[in-house]
Formats: C-alpha cells, sequence, structure tokens
C-alpha cells in the first residue's frame, strides 16, 4: 500500500468557512483514497490581520483575502496559478465570478487564488418583527433613519466594518475612495460620508460599536429586539432554520438620494497555494474540486459555505434553502466596490478604522479625521 500524502490547510474560524473545506476534503479523500487533507482554523480577526506570508510556510492550503494579494506578489509566496491550472477551468471561473470577485485576486498579471467564497454588506431583515411592528422594508436611506430613531436598526461598528461603512457612503456621495491620487477621498465627499455615519451612530445601541457582522446575525437571530439591518457582510448561515432559530432574510441595499441604491465593499475568500507546497499538483486538483459550480452547489452549500461560483448563486436548490438570499442579494455583489490590493493597503485598513468609529460614537471635526486618514493612506504608499 501506497503512503498517504497529506496536505495542510488554514481558514476562518466560523461554520461558513471551516465546515465545508473539512466536507470536501473529506470527500477528496473519499474519492483519492491515498490523498488526506487537514484544516486548522485562525479567528476572523486573525483572518483579516495576520500576514498570509508567515502561514504560507506552515501550510499548503490557504483561504485568504484579496487585499493581501499586493504583498503576496511582491514577496512570490504563493504559486502562480496560471501556471498550474487548466485555461478551461480558469475561462469557467472567470465566466462564473460574482461581481469582481475573480478579478480580486489577479494582481500583477498572475492569479494568486481562486474565488471560493463571495460576499458583500447587504441588508436583512426579521419580516415577523417588521410585520409586528407595523413596519415595511425600506426602501430608502431616510426609511432607515426613521426606523432607527425607534430602535429597531441595528448594524456592525467595530472598526473594520466602520471603515466599510465609509467606503460605501463615499461612492453613495459620487465618489469611490482611492481615486484621487495624493489623497485617498476628496474633502468635500469625505465630510458629507463621516457625517452620514454620525447619523446612523446617533441612533444605533451603543452595542454596536463592539459587534461585527456574525455578532449582528445572532443577536437578530437569538432576540427580537432588532427588525432590520441595513448593510452588514451578508451571512447565507442564519438564512437556515436548522442553524438559528429565528432565521433572517437578506435584501439588495436602500436608495441613497439621487445615488441609486448604496455599492457596498467586496469581501468573500480565496482559495491559494503556498509555494512551499511539496504537492502542487495534488493541491491543484483539491482546489478545482472546491471551486467548482457543481460542489459549491452541492457539498459546499450544504455544508454552511457561501459559494464564490456563479452556478451556485443562481442555482434553484441552494435559493430555494435561504429564502432567496442569493438572488436577492446578488446584484449587490455584482457591483461592488473593490478595495486596492497594492502592498502596504493593509496598513491603511488596519488602522484607518479606529479614528472613523471613535468619530461615529463622540462626533468630532471631520476635516481633522480626513487628515489622519489621508496621512495613513500617504504611509501605506511608502511601505
Amino acid at each position: 500500500m501506497s503512503k498517504k500524502k497529506n496536505l495542510k490547510g488554514i481558514t476562518w474560524n466560523h461554520s461558513r468557512g471551516y465546515v465545508p473545506m473539512v466536507a470536501s476534503a473529506q470527500r477528496y479523500s473519499e474519492l483519492n483514497p491515498n490523498i488526506e487533507i487537514e484544516w486548522s482554523i485562525r479567528s476572523l480577526q486573525e483572518f483579516a490581520d495576520k500576514p498570509v506570508d508567515k502561514l504560507s510556510e506552515k501550510f499548503d492550503l490557504l483561504v485568504i483575502d484579496h487585499p493581501w494579494v499586493g504583498l503576496v506578489s511582491d514577496h512570490e509566496v504563493f504559486l502562480k496559478l496560471e501556471e498550474y491550472l487548466p485555461s478551461d477551468f480558469l475561462k469557467d471561473q472567470t465566466e462564473n465570478s460574482v461581481g469582481k470577485s475573480f478579478k480580486s485576486y489577479k494582481y500583477n498579471e498572475s492569479q494568486w487564488a481562486i474565488p471560493l467564497d463571495a460576499a458583500a454588506p447587504v441588508a436583512s431583515s426579521r419580516p415577523d418583527l417588521l410585520e409586528e411592528h407595523g413596519h415595511a422594508l425600506p426602501k430608502k436611506f431616510d426609511d432607515i433613519v426613521k426606523l432607527g430613531e425607534k430602535g429597531l436598526i441595528v448594524f456592525p461598528a467595530i472598526p473594520i466594518d466602520t471603515l466599510m461603512h465609509f467606503y460605501m457612503f463615499c461612492s453613495a456621495w459620487g465618489e469611490d475612495p482611492f481615486r484621487m491620487g495624493s489623497e485617498f477621498i476628496s474633502e468635500k465627499v469625505g465630510v458629507k460620508a463621516l457625517k452620514s455615519l454620525r447619523t446612523l451612530a446617533k441612533i444605533i445601541d451603543p452595542a454596536c460599536f463592539d459587534w461585527n457582522p456574525i455578532k449582528v446575525y445572532e443577536v437578530m437571530t437569538r432576540e427580537n429586539k432588532f427588525d432590520y439591518c441595513p448593510f452588514a457582510y451578508g451571512y447565507v448561515n442564519y438564512t437556515k432554520k436548522g442553524f438559528t432559530k429565528n432565521p433572517v432574510h437578506f435584501h439588495d441595499l436602500a436608495f441613497f438620494k439621487n445615488s441609486g441604491r448604496l455599492k457596498t465593499t467586496l469581501g468573500g475568500t480565496g482559495l491559494a497555494i503556498s509555494k512551499r507546497c511539496r504537492e502542487p499538483e495534488i493541491a491543484c486538483e483539491y482546489l478545482q474540486f472546491v471551486t467548482s459550480g457543481r460542489l459549491q452547489s452541492t457539498i459546499y452549500f450544504d455544508c454552511g459555505g457561501q459559494p464564490g461560483h456563479r452556478e451556485a448563486w443562481k442555482s434553484f436548490y441552494t435559493n430555494e434553502r435561504s429564502n432567496n438570499f442569493f438572488t436577492e442579494t446578488l446584484p449587490a455583489l455584482d457591483r461592488a466596490f473593490l478595495r486596492p490590493r497594492y502592498n502596504g493597503y493593509m496598513h491603511f485598513q488596519d488602522n484607518a478604522g479606529v479614528p472613523i468609529r471613535d468619530y461615529m460614537m463622540n462626533g468630532g471635526n471631520e476635516k481633522n479625521i480626513l487628515n489622519k486618514l489621508n496621512q495613513l493612506y500617504k504611509e501605506s504608499l511608502t511601505i
């Protein structure tokens, strides 16, 4: 009997991030008995913060966030997947990208990961509570404010999420961030975006400033306190009765003044392969297996995953079992803003949310906040 070949992977610690990887690895091993894939986990915060170049020294397969690809490209710690994967597979992934997901992992002409999971902030509600309280689903930003004044809205407001919300309001006021060269946003638009955030911050439960999206959905589904979340990274898990007591329904975002529906910031994850991997052919075979439309629409979704392949988002099977999570929110992901990915951007992302959150909580001079953000941006360009 030939010796088993082992691969190690690292993903993030949530049912959505861990369970589908274990399930897909188990099935892959059943189909390939001489191969074993072991998955480890790290916290959601570590997923956002811990440099992937260090993790690539210990793991063969890495579930990553796309803003890291600039660093990855500069240091070439991952395989250039276009050199290892079949052209027809890459073509399928390109054509079945959810929004800019596939593009988000391409940098300096190389593909550093394949979309595994697709996400962006979307709206969600407890339809039963909206009906009980006599409120319609908010359609406009002013509707959100009115509902918030009654204490019925909730959204995540830890630093990383407040930064993503700031990007969203910059776009809503007519200017995507990071398009100005020496400044990451103009003063005129930046001030308006901050004031929009402050308007909402005054009417939400202060506990929100310690909550990430997972905590928001846990509270929405366990308690009968909040009717509506206007924006938070979507989690299909919380649509399922077997996963939670009171499932939420997900929706596209509300309209903002004359700029159309709110445009949020693309998230999700990709699957990359370390350059140190001793079995790159096997790793590539598994990567194709777990990111295929067929597996993502079945095993991956059934085991708590939020697919990255468009076939799964348009599937009758997945939508029937998730209160139409995918068809309802796909337009939001298709228009989502793609963050910068240059090596150094993470310095900005890791630090810029703190002054925004402080301003939301306590108020202050908007121009001073923008000066701090622009200084962080300039620092990030020198790393």
